[in-house]
């Protein structure tokens, strides 16, 4: 199945006179599923002042995200302190499942008959330790039809943008690949006649594309090609949209949201 990126619809509205970007996945635009990936500015808006903009009035539902493949329903999230998890499923109406990100995928669920929602931030550590086979099997035990799941992957660092060791890529596929996951030759794949390719080839870095990883992972877990958005936008060379840990070693994140 071919791996394709989309154009995500670009939204915008202001609070306190900051502007704020948000995109839309056309799969769960067109189900009616509220949702947004924001762009840097949302790190300098309360969460509560976001949500209220975005008529949601709800639940926020957020953790304290830890590169994990944990998951753990909306409902948890409401106690006293963050849940260190990094997964979040609907268990009520009106919640809104938070996810922050920089250079990770983040990735948004959803159910079109059940309505059931999740979110989950996932990284190479996340593909590693298989949380998108594991929310998808939550999914499934609640009765949901392959059929009926969509997913969108929204804005994270491309491809030739995240560069490993040799030793880390081995440990990936170890950890995470299968025979019928991407190749060691699709890692390797750069152009020769490009000097950034020789320059990364010296320096023994290779280009390790999360996104089209997450979409054959999607695959093998039987969801239809056509029921799965990913956007075509990097983190890392969108410097003016979106914090990056690769590009500056940021600690500031933008929010994506899926509501129930």
């Amino acid at each position: 199945m071919s791996f394709s990126q989309k154009y995500f619809q670009e939204n915008e509205f202001a609070i306190k006179d900051k502007k704020l970007i948000y995109y839309l996945s056309p799969t769960l635009l067109e189900n009616n599923f509220k949702h947004g990936f924001f762009t840097k500015t949302s790190s300098e808006i309360n969460l509560s002042l976001l949500s209220n903009r975005l008529k949601l009035n709800n639940k926020n539902c957020v953790l304290n995200q830890i590169h994990s493949n944990q998951i753990v329903v909306g409902s948890k999230t409401l106690e006293k302190e963050r849940v260190e998890a990094d997964g979040i499923v609907s268990d009520k109406q009106n919640q809104n499942l938070w996810i922050y990100t920089a250079d990770c995928m983040p990735i948004l669920f959803a159910d079109k008959k059940k309505r059931l929602v999740a979110a989950i931030h996932c990284g190479r550590k996340g593909l590693e330790n298989k949380i998108i086979k594991k929310l998808i099997k939550i999914f499934y035990d609640k009765g949901c039809s392959k059929e009926d799941m969509l997913v969108a992957i929204g804005p994270s660092i491309s491809k030739k943008n995240y560069l490993i060791d040799n030793k880390t890529l081995q440990n990936f596929h170890k950890k995470a690949a299968s025979k019928e996951s991407i190749s060691f030759s699709d890692s390797m794949e750069i152009s020769l006649k490009s000097k950034e390719s020789v320059n990364l080839q010296k320096n023994d870095l290779i280009p390790l594309n999360l996104k089209k990883y997450a979409h054959i992972e999607l695959l093998k877990e039987n969801i239809s090609n056509t029921n799965i958005d990913i956007s075509n936008l990097c983190t890392y060379e969108s410097n003016h949209n979106f914090h990056s840990w690769r590009r500056t070693k940021t600690f500031l994140r933008q929010w994506n949201f899926i509501s129930s």
